[in-house]
């Protein structure tokens, strides 16, 4: 539990730290050019990285990163992107307590849509291809075959995972699958088979479900962009057991610049939406048009009964990155992709550089207030609590 006064946070558990010694190590050049906090009570853990790469490690050696996650029955279960040697990225699994502190972690992973052989069949950039992690050839992670990017919603008493399946940078799917409760329960990865949620030969990436039915709908976010402004696309489901008619959803990379709140080039949603009072609050990845180059965060809130409507939107990046580990790989690269509200406080899940995993967490009811409000909301990078 965190439990604040003023400024500064006492923590029950683990070791106090200051906020000189822990800003002066972690803060990168970014940071350090005249950059001011723009809000309070918003912070990132001082125990990031929670997750690194497995030295030695086939599948996980690489890199782990962009998490999707579910809480469920007293634990926080965490389902990550991780590349081994060989470049293709799997699915591993960790879970947790507290959230930050993650005691278990599997060893293989828990879930890919195609065998080794299957993968092989690839043709992206050889031919035939050639399994390896190789920055040069794919510089988004190293790899190229496999499933990327989970996010993970939990839906009446399944777990739910949308991912990206590549096979060249003009074939890219969205896929789903899912996993009962009582066997995420007991470590029983039976998952359904892959189900297909976008057309052959086109470049569909990053949709997330809602983590509930919308007018006894499934409900899919799967596009920020939209011809008017204050919309955004959502398309409604009846059901994820069997193929579904497609539907148009443009390639954000063909999509021209356009400028809203503080970017310019706007890339796709992060985590899941989060349900709130106020309505479905959502994080989204764009890139700042007097920052070029680097991901960043964005925050809107939709409206609850028809959550295609943008109701309030951040006038400032809320997570920018700034950090060593954000930096450690591909610099520049903050992907969010998972959330859990525990206790009223949120928790966002990201990948940093494209290889490690980060947390940053605030009070979910402050947060939508200062959204709404129109405030600065944002990630401090100047937070002394530990968690």
């Amino acid at each position: 539990m965190v439990t604040s006064k003023k400024k500064k946070t006492v923590i029950k558990k683990g070791p106090r730290k200051t906020a000189k010694k822990s800003t002066k190590k972690r803060v990168s050049k970014h940071a350090r050019k005249g950059k001011k906090a723009r809000a309070l009570n918003l912070h990132r853990s001082i125990h990031n990285p929670i997750i690194n790469p497995a030295s030695g490690s086939y599948w996980e050696s690489e890199a782990v990163f962009n998490p999707g996650v579910v809480n469920h029955n007293g634990r926080v279960h965490l389902f990550y992107r991780a590349l081994g040697s060989d470049g293709i990225s799997r699915i591993g699994y960790a879970s947790s307590k507290d959230g930050i502190h993650f005691d278990k972690r599997y060893s293989h992973p828990v879930y890919m849509p195609e065998t080794f052989t299957e993968s092989a069949k690839h043709h992206p950039y050889t031919s035939p291809a050639r399994l390896s992690y190789n920055t040069g050839l794919y510089v988004s992670g190293g790899g190229w075959g496999g499933c990327e990017d989970p996010r993970a919603v939990k839906i009446d008493d399944r777990i739910y995972l949308t991912f990206n399946v590549f096979n060249g940078w003009y074939s890219i799917r969205v896929g789903l699958t899912s996993i009962s409760e009582k066997d995420l329960e007991e470590g029983r990865w039976n998952w359904q088979k892959c189900l297909f949620l976008s057309p052959v030969n086109g470049r569909h990436k990053n949709w997330a479900l809602f983590p509930e039915k919308i007018n006894g709908k499934y409900a899919l976010f799967h596009n920020l962009y939209d011809d008017n402004r204050t919309r955004v696309r959502v398309e409604y489901l009846d059901n994820l057991e069997e193929s579904i008619p497609f539907f148009d959803s443009p390639d954000p990379q063909l999509l021209p610049d356009r400028e809203v709140a503080w970017h310019n080039r706007t890339r796709s949603i992060g985590p899941p939406p989060i349900k709130t009072r106020y309505g479905w609050l959502i994080f989204y990845h764009a890139m700042d048009k007097d920052d070029p180059g680097r991901y960043k965060l964005g925050a809107m809130l939709l409206d609850s009964k028809d959550p295609r409507k943008v109701l309030y939107r951040s006038r400032y990046p809320v997570l920018e990155p700034d950090e060593w580990y954000e930096n450690d790989w591909k610099p520049g690269v903050i992907y969010a992709s998972g959330t859990i509200v525990k206790d009223g406080t949120l928790f966002v899940y990201y990948g940093g550089g494209d290889k490690h995993i980060g947390v940053a967490y605030t009070n979910l009811n402050n947060f939508v207030d200062k959204l709404m409000k129109n405030e600065h909301a944002v990630f401090s990078k100047k937070s002394v609590v530990v968690v």
